[in-house]
């Protein structure tokens, strides 16, 4: 699609809608292009007559980058005074007051800081989406939450700044912005990413070239799912298919439930689908019985599920293997996910008998069974 063609597409989607229209860059590692894709498309509204405006645009030095801001209209930044320093965040208030047809807002994934009327920028962005403002944002694939886990595999770096994926479902375009890893290591090495005294160490740490290509095809990936899940979503669904739907079964503990509701959401994400996540309270684990710290991780495990789209349920019976039965009749689930057979639910699934009960009769409501690794 040429410049021009792009430009007719973006605007033929955003004037159909009340609803602000979402477009989302992704990028699989700091440094392929996002803001100056997002700084060029905005020239190109402009010139196409869209009352365009920069709410966020974080150009890192980057000449090429600072460059591609000029002559582009500015919404001036907040300053806020943040542990004795003046520190500038986006102008929430300021874009919806002027409400422009179309605002770039860069780094999705911020933080903001106190005194902003949201936590997150991904929450701002909703709030113009909610407005009727159009919104053209980037995010790089290590801040995406339910991949939180395997890009920490890839780099050995946990990603503290995420953003849900439901996030992403309401973007109505999902855009790759795409490098060879020769392509960018020779733009670190050239100055064009960073200072010449982080150099050497992004060359070490996230920019090695085995990083990149994981990272790269990560990208690739999600942006294929999510183009993927949006056909899905605009096709008549066909009568008689078995729609899936997936249950997670997790303990108190503090690890493995997390990596196992985000890899359902995946799944989930992966086959257009809903998913629940189901935590079953024994007396054992009574509001005036459970340890503050599993207290704490059954907190954090419900949040990320709602994050990432899914039902929560915590449902007091001391019978976990009648409980999931029942959840699964009643919810129609079609698969049902649990962790490896370390977790706590297994410790009361020991006897072959009680094993038996949840194959049987998961075998009768032909729901599959899924053991995900750690």
């Amino acid at each position: 699609m040429d410049k021009e063609q792009n430009v007719e597409h973006f605007l033929s989607l955003i004037r159909k809608a009340k609803r602000g229209h979402l477009k989302i860059y992704i990028g699989m590692i700091a440094g392929v292009g996002k803001t100056y894709r997002m700084l060029r498309e905005a020239h190109d509204l402009l010139t196409a007559g869209v009352d365009v405006q920069v709410g966020y645009a974080e150009t890192h030095g980057r000449v090429d980058t600072a460059a591609k801001l000029e002559g582009l209209p500015v919404i001036p930044r907040k300053k806020l005074f943040y542990k004795g320093k003046e520190v500038e965040e986006m102008d929430l208030q300021a874009i919806l007051q002027i409400h422009p047809e179309v605002v770039i807002v860069d780094e999705l994934a911020h933080t903001n800081i106190e005194g902003c009327v949201n936590e997150k920028r991904w929450q701002d962005v909703l709030d113009l989406l909610d407005a009727g403002i159009n919104v053209i944002t980037a995010v790089n694939i290590q801040h995406i939450e339910s991949l939180n886990g395997e890009v920490q595999d890839i780099s050995g770096i946990e990603v503290k700044e995420r953003v849900p994926d439901s996030v992403l479902g309401q973007a109505d375009e999902v855009v790759n912005i795409d490098l060879t890893a020769e392509e960018l290591i020779s733009r670190l090495k050239a100055g064009k990413i960073y200072k010449p005294d982080k150099i050497e160490l992004a060359l070490r740490n996230f920019f090695k070239s085995e990083n990149i290509l994981q990272l790269r095809e990560l990208a690739l990936k999600e942006v294929a799912l999510r183009v993927e899940k949006k056909v899905e979503n605009e096709v008549v669904e066909n009568i008689g298919l078995r729609h899936e739907r997936f249950l997670a079964c997790i303990s108190s503990q503090e690890k493995t439930p997390h990596k196992l509701i985000r890899k359902v959401a995946r799944l989930a994400t992966h086959y257009n689908s809903k998913f629940v996540v189901l935590h079953v309270q024994t007396h054992h684990e009574s509001a005036d019985r459970i340890p503050l710290a599993k207290q704490r991780y059954l907190i954090n495990h419900f949040k990320l599920a709602s994050e990432l789209g899914g039902e929560v349920l915590q449902i007091q019976s001391d019978d976990i293997i009648g409980t999931i039965i029942n959840v699964c009749r009643e919810r129609q689930i079609s698969t049902v996910c649990v962790g490896k057979p370390n977790i706590q639910l297994f410790s009361y699934v020991r006897s072959a008998l009680r094993y038996k009960r949840l194959l049987n009769n998961l075998a009768i409501l032909n729901v599959d069974l899924i053991i995900l690794g750690s």
